[in-house]
């Protein structure tokens, strides 16, 4: 081999060798768990669910994506303790610690990442959490935010002191918004029944559906829209549950004129588990139909 291809090749290999170290150094300090961190706190705020799903550990991810829509956002939420979405922004001082706040019409969170502790796979980082208007630091909320290496990627592992555990959490989470769900139908219901009611005394028939309940598109009520519910509720989908009215035997007419509503859980065993039922003497009843409809031989309830 003469001198001029020895020295090319060695040429060759230093450059690969300096373009791999100059990659894995990239790599790795976009990789630094409180650049990871300040990505959750973005995807928080904007309640970019997508994003945030993909900074958790493999486990927490599949149950995020598997949680109501109410769920993911009543989660991210509790993240940046504000009520709906924001703007994120990112700040970084001299000294390189970053801030993230979450501006939104109202209010703005203010998020100052620390230094992370690094323990093996494991990283802890000082999270500072206030309102933009707290100077005084008078409510401030300080928690150590715990990451794990998954794959050679960091993830978030734990808030404080509480393991970030979402197959657990969701599992309460969906028992308290069946509940809530529940409760919303029976208030549904009776919601319904009180609007055809007024709907008989105003046009002295029953409406030929519940569309026919809902907000006038414009100008003042009428029989196809006699703004007497919301548009949601008028559409026979509210809170997890799916409504059905039907006009019993052939006459819709008049004081005599009868009509049964139904609630079913849209999601059974998530949105909801029992079905309920207001039968043609106003009477409401309810039981675990297994998601089907009910009917006036179920239990009564108030």
């Amino acid at each position: 081999m003469n001198k001029g291809k020895f020295l090319a090749r060695c040429f060759c290999l230093v450059a690969a060798t300096f373009l791999f170290a100059a990659a894995t150094f990239a790599q790795t300090k976009s990789a630094e768990p409180q650049n990871v961190l300040r990505d959750v706190l973005i995807a928080a705020c904007a309640q970019k669910r997508p994003d945030f799903a993909r900074l958790l550990t493999v486990r927490n991810s599949e149950a995020f994506t598997h949680l109501t829509t109410a769920a993911q956002a009543t989660l991210l939420k509790r993240f940046v303790l504000l009520d709906g979405a924001g703007e994120p922004r990112v700040q970084s001082d001299q000294a390189g610690a970053v801030t993230v706040s979450c501006v939104t019409p109202t209010v703005t969170t203010l998020m100052q990442i620390g230094k992370p502790e690094l323990r093996e796979n494991l990283a802890y980082i000082p999270l500072i959490v206030k309102d933009a208007t707290d100077t005084a630091d008078t409510n401030t909320h300080r928690v150590i935010m715990g990451m794990v290496q998954e794959k050679n990627e960091w993830k978030l592992l734990s808030l404080g002191l509480l393991l970030l555990d979402l197959p657990t959490l969701g599992e309460e989470w969906d028992r308290a918004e069946m509940k809530s769900n529940e409760q919303a139908a029976v208030t549904h219901l009776k919601e319904l029944a009180d609007a055809i009611e007024k709907y008989r005394k105003t046009y002295t028939r029953l409406p030929d559906a519940l569309s026919d309940l809902g907000p006038s598109p414009q100008g003042a009520p009428k029989s196809e829209s006699a703004s007497l519910i919301s548009d949601d509720l008028a559409s026979g989908r509210k809170d997890g549950y799916a409504f059905r009215y039907v006009i019993v035997g052939a006459n819709n007419s008049g004081a005599p004129a009868k009509y049964q509503i139904a609630a079913i859980p849209i999601d059974y065993g998530r949105t909801g588990t029992h079905s309920f039922f207001r039968d043609s003497s106003g009477t409401l009843h309810a039981a675990d139909r297994q998601g089907a409809v009910g009917s006036e031989v179920d239990p009564k309830i108030d």
